[in-house]
């Protein structure tokens, strides 16, 4: 099964969405797609990476890994 999701390219980004892109090539060298998942709706990416941080907070980093993939691989993903 694939799936395609509409994002915002590099060149059309602009106000906090331009930020968060820019951000992910000052620290990676490109803009990762986790970033591009919320280009259409760039206000929720704070909201999902405090999410994200507070659950990584109060779990060790080889077991929020393990869950991540367990449930990658129940949805079939396979990226």
């Amino acid at each position: 099964m694939s799936y395609f999701i509409k994002t915002v390219s590099e060149s059309e980004a602009t106000g906090k969405l331009r930020e968060y892109y820019d951000e992910d090539i000052k620290d990676d060298g490109f803009v990762s797609n986790t970033t591009r998942t919320f280009s259409l709706h760039p206000e929720t990416w704070e909201g999902w990476t405090g999410l994200i941080k507070s659950i990584r907070r109060n779990i060790r980093l080889r077991n929020y890994e393990l869950t991540t993939f367990a449930a990658a691989m129940e949805m079939g993903c396979t990226f």
